[in-house]
């Protein structure tokens, strides 16, 4: 239902569509064993299941297209504190890959964009200044990237420029 109401709504807007970025997302920083269960759920359906939901209500919109996923360097790597989050990220890693071999042969073409830090609300509201230091040394460039800076990566990805990128 949820899907179908979706679908009506996004068509009622738009004719059709070119491009889906899926970049909403939650994060609970906590020790696994004090995560609950609700926060992991919470984590998982606005981090995975609402990009699957949201590829599901696009893509009967779409000709050829792009979807851009936006996961998380701590979906490739293992994290303090991240349990639900990094989870959630890798799952959404994965299913990049699934969406991007299944959806090839309707010419939509489905990457995800894994930054690292990145100055942005969500990031300035949970990194202590303590994590802020602790990322500071572990980021190659020496910041945190900057939301633009991501965008334009998004942009490329969702652009005709990457029509060979996909997975």
């Amino acid at each position: 239902e949820q899907v179908e109401a979706a679908a009506a709504e996004v068509k009622a807007r738009f004719d059709a569509l070119d491009a889906l970025v899926n970049n909403a997302g939650t994060a609970v920083f906590k020790p696994a064993l004090d995560t609950t269960l609700a926060e992991f759920e919470r984590t998982m359906a606005v981090n995975l299941t609402g990009p699957f939901l949201m590829a599901k209500a696009c893509v009967p919109l779409m000709g050829k297209g792009a979807i851009v996923n936006i996961t998380s360097i701590s979906g490739l790597r293992a994290s303090a504190l991240r349990i639900a989050y990094g989870t959630s990220k890798a799952a959404l890693e994965h299913l990049t890959r699934q969406l991007a071999l299944e959806l090839s042969v309707r010419g939509i073409r489905v990457n995800a964009v894994a930054p690292g830090p990145v100055d942005t609300v969500m990031a300035k509201a949970v990194h202590s200044p303590a994590i802020r230091a602790d990322y500071h040394d572990a980021i190659p460039l020496g910041r945190y990237g900057l939301e633009e800076e991501i965008a334009e990566a998004v942009l490329f990805l969702a652009s005709e420029r990457a029509s060979y990128i996909t997975g």
